[in-house]
């Protein structure tokens, strides 16, 4: 099983153990909208396109809504079977590629909405997809950044991931650097460059 199969194995578990009205790292969201939103993502076809489309997203939040009010049961098992058998996704290197962020990112979501957690251990196939991920968002996420950007390990690997003036180097292991590309302000990293920029780029939204 792929980074995208354990870490849908790891959060649904987590789900278990949580329940449905724990709290996440996304903006008013407790774990049964996190769960709804992945019901959404990769079984309705018809209400997806509203997760990026602000005009589309009403109809979306309803779809969103009648899944998390359904049995926390069903709805946890659900997210464990993975996508509908329709979805390109039901294909396993396809699965792979488009969720292993997802995955990743969502369980943390949880994992960090609750008190006393800890950054997970490394581990060498789920950090490499962990910066693949990180470095291939960054052209998105990052591209109106007012500064440069560096991502770079503590092992010292390091990608430019935005050009710009008084380039800032952010520090972390490769799961801390996917979270603070996807906006997460829980992601455990340290800034390497002037002061200002560095409080420029911490208060750059990154859509997220």
């Amino acid at each position: 099983m792929g980074v995208a199969g354990d870490e849908r194995r790891a959060l649904s578990e987590l789900f278990e153990e949580v329940g449905p009205d724990a709290p996440t790292l996304c903006a008013g969201w407790k774990t049964r909208d996190l769960a709804a939103h992945l019901l959404v993502r990769e079984r309705r076809p018809d209400a997806a396109p509203g997760i990026l489309v602000p005009a589309l997203a009403s109809y979306t939040q309803r779809v969103q809504d009648s899944y998390a009010a359904r049995p926390w049961t069903e709805v946890v098992g659900k997210v464990r079977s993975g996508p509908a058998w329709f979805w390109p996704t039901s294909i396993g290197a396809l699965d792979e590629l488009a969720n292993s962020a997802e995955f990743l990112i969502h369980h943390e979501d949880v994992r960090r909405g609750q008190p006393g957690w800890e950054p997970r251990p490394a581990e060498s196939t789920r950090d490499a997809a962990a910066w693949k991920s990180a470095k291939q968002a960054s052209k998105l996420n990052l591209r109106k950044s007012p500064v440069g950007v560096v991502l770079k390990t503590p092992e010292g690997r390091e990608a430019r991931v935005k050009e710009g003036p008084d380039t800032v180097t952010v520090v972390g292991a490769p799961i801390e650097l996917l979270l603070f590309v996807f906006g997460r302000d829980a992601a455990r990293i340290t800034f390497e460059g002037d002061a200002y920029a560095v409080d420029r780029l911490r208060k750059h939204d990154r859509g997220l």
